[in-house]
């Protein structure tokens, strides 16, 4: 460890250096889908000290998860143009205490977890730890272009975890949303790995773009996109959901594939930073509208 790097980690701006260690947007959506997970889960209210203490544990586990990715991935960080500027690559933390950061999150995540949920949620919540920071991070993102398939079931399971913390079991609904998140992922990142293929290509992260060419990629895009929106009509389909999340998964499911659709007649990666950021708006305001058709139903079932 330099002096320098010493210094950065020591200095009273250092937490700065550790909040981005954790990409707080990423787990800020983790977090909100595993409260809809956790509100969906009872048509009563749910226990609040459950509610607070199961989102702060499932969030310091996806910020360990995260940091953890920092310190795998800090020499290609190093290297790619969007990922450069991060903690790591610029000497603003040491490897040890990001490392030491990262863990220390892991326990105490743990910790608060068993203390006020159950053990399905904390150990579900560590396999996704694992699977994220381990499986997708150190093998599967360095071996196989279906990388980001099998490796987004980890991100893909807050709101599964958010309903086993509420009712200590997983359900078929639970699966659905889970379902939803795993669905959601390739094309959303897909879209942005079209914009960075270039960055893969560079540190030999074999993205789909970069193993198969943009115009594959922009198909898979399109398709997996077109299975989203089938897959969101399901809860409907179960009277999961009413007639509110309906028209706000076909209306936003429908602009979906509008970007899609743009993306794949597109030049190159001309439109790929719309779609994916479509995609962040698309899937916040998906689980917010399950989250108002859910209670304006339990309102209308008490009125009535």
């Amino acid at each position: 460890m330099s002096e320098t790097t010493l210094e950065a980690s020591n200095s009273p701006l250092a937490w700065r250096q550790y909040l981005e260690l954790c990409k707080p947007k990423v787990v800020l959506l983790i977090v909100f889908t595993a409260i809809v997970g956790m509100l969906l889960s009872s048509s009563n209210m749910v226990p609040l000290h459950t509610l607070v203490f199961a989102s702060m544990g499932i969030g310091l586990a996806a910020a360990s998860g995260a940091a953890v990715n920092h310190w795998v991935d800090q020499k290609i960080d190093s290297a790619m143009e969007r990922t450069k500027g991060r903690p790591l690559p610029t000497g603003g933390l040491s490897s040890r205490a990001a490392l030491t950061f990262a863990l220390s999150l892991c326990i105490i995540s743990m910790a608060i977890l068993l203390a006020s949920t159950n053990e399905l949620t904390a150990i579900l919540t560590f396999i996704c730890v694992i699977g994220y920071a381990v499986i997708y991070t150190m093998f599967l993102k360095r071996t196989t272009p279906q990388n980001i398939i099998w490796g987004g079931a980890a991100g893909a399971a807050p709101p599964l975890l958010g309903w086993a913390a509420m009712t200590g079991e997983v359900n078929s609904e639970a699966l659905l949303l889970f379902l939803i998140i795993f669905i959601w992922t390739p094309p959303h990142f897909w879209a942005l790995a079209i914009r960075r293929r270039d960055d893969y290509a560079k540190v030999n992260i074999p993205m789909l773009p970069v193993t198969h060419g943009i115009p594959f990629t922009k198909v898979q895009v399109l398709l997996y996109t077109i299975m989203l929106f089938a897959v969101t009509l399901i809860p409907f389909a179960i009277k999961m959901s009413g007639m509110i999340y309906l028209a706000g998964a076909v209306a936003l499911g429908l602009g979906f594939i509008y970007h899609a659709f743009k993306l794949y007649r597109s030049d190159n990666d001309d439109h790929a930073m719309k779609t994916f950021g479509y995609s962040i708006f698309y899937l916040t305001m998906l689980f917010g509208f399950l989250l108002v058709d859910h209670y304006v139903r339990i309102a209308i079932r008490a009125w009535a």
